[in-house]
């Protein structure tokens, strides 16, 4: 079964997807880690952002993997944080904080809205849910774009004022300095970017199950999730 995931920054797709997905037993895919790879490596090599080209050609030669999920061993339970950490590497380097940066959150949108950007990305995605049985991928396209033939589509929405506190309180655990506002910005600008562009906009899927989580608990939109999935 492959189950897409999708919804905008704070939604609280990526904690539901690593719940729901060591429940089912299933591969979890973070799509977005991805993107966010490949924007810390232009960043960290100096990679003009608005060069398609060097860009396209910085996807082709990256190698992303993930590995398994793991319990996170710092404390929080769920609800109140991730139950679950999963490591990101680049080209074999750990580089799971570092994709999580304010300048990373600044940089991703534009880099991910390029097409042959995507069709690369894509490409890998499917290549690794192909070698598994059961997958979940989270993202923003994934129901509508990279996996439309999804047996389960989810699209988790929550209001703009929330995801910015969830967002805000994620990034102060890290150690960033910011305030409510400025992320409620961040946030805004980042869903109209993402809504608009032409390829692969931020949308439900026609068949997706929309999920408002703004006044849901965690436990309880991952049971709902999972009960529709078993079902």
């Amino acid at each position: 079964m492959i189950v897409a995931i999708d919804g905008p920054a704070g939604s609280g797709k990526s904690s539901v997807s690593k719940k729901v997905a060591s429940m089912l037993n299933f591969l979890y895919i973070d799509t977005g880690a991805m993107y966010r790879a490949l924007t810390f490596y232009a960043i960290k090599n100096n990679i003009d952002i608005n060069n398609e080209k060097a860009l396209e050609l910085a996807a082709k030669e990256i190698k992303i993997d993930f590995l398994p999920l793991s319990p996170s061993l710092d404390g929080r339970g769920v609800g109140e944080g991730e139950q679950y950490t999963q490591k990101v590497l680049l080209n074999e380097m750990d580089v799971t904080i570092d994709i999580r940066t304010p300048l990373v959150n600044q940089y991703v949108s534009p880099v991910s809205a390029y097409p042959s950007v995507r069709e690369i990305m894509v490409k890998h995605q499917r290549e690794l849910a192909q070698t598994h049985k059961n997958v979940i991928l989270e993202g923003r396209d994934i129901g509508t774009v990279v996996f439309p033939y999804a047996e389960k589509k989810f699209f988790l929405i929550a209001s703009l004022e929330e995801r910015a506190k969830r967002r805000l309180k994620e990034q102060l655990e890290r150690g960033f300095n910011l305030n409510l506002e400025d992320v409620k910005k961040e946030l805004a600008s980042r869903d109209e970017y993402d809504s608009t562009r032409k390829v692969a906009p931020l949308k439900p899927a026609a068949d997706a199950i929309i999920i408002d989580t703004t006044d849901l608990t965690f436990d309880q939109v991952v049971k709902k999730i999972v009960s529709l999935c078993e079902a």
